[in-house]
């Protein structure tokens, strides 16, 4: 989450503190890649994230369906037991990842994901492996009540772009 830098005030109130700048709902996340569905169906102008979020959307023509439906989209529910894929997790994942290595955060992910393209020459597949790197060091940092390991992080998926 983008945390807002905290600002002094004077008076009874010193400091405030960080606050979110950019926190979605479920609702949020859903209804912003419908509309981007929607958008880029209709050639309509797309905003930096929007252009983003539709070149994933293009990638996964399996999701499109739900998409196209925001109204029955925000009434889904997708159960790990029911072992059906969360298109908006799955394509918020694909978000995060761009994100990462735009700005190199953790240091080193970008060049392990650019490895990692080459070696499987393809983009979208690299991503795939890359998330379920991301997945394991989420879950091993909730398991643990640590922080997530970014570092462990980049060697995973440095480690998935050396092996066969």
């Amino acid at each position: 989450m983008i945390q807002a830098p905290s600002t002094t005030r004077r008076g009874p109130a010193a400091t405030a503190l960080p606050q979110p700048m950019f926190s979605p709902s479920q609702d949020d996340v859903r209804r912003f890649f419908c509309q981007v569905m929607l958008r880029w169906r209709q050639a309509e102008p797309l905003d930096a994230l929007q252009t983003l979020a539709a070149q994933w959307v293009q990638e996964h023509p399996e999701f499109h369906n739900v998409l196209s439906d925001e109204v029955w989209a925000l009434r889904q529910t997708y159960p790990v037991e029911a072992g059906h894929a969360n298109p908006f997790l799955h394509l918020s994942m694909h978000l995060s990842i761009s994100e990462q290595c735009s700005i190199d955060q953790p240091q080193g992910i970008r060049q392990a994901v650019e490895l990692l393209t080459r070696r499987k020459d393809s983009l979208h597949e690299a991503h795939h492996i890359v998330m379920e790197c991301l997945g394991a060091m989420l879950w091993e940092s909730q398991r643990s009540g640590r922080p997530p390991d970014g570092a462990a992080y980049v060697q995973s998926v440095q480690r998935s772009a050396t092996q066969d």
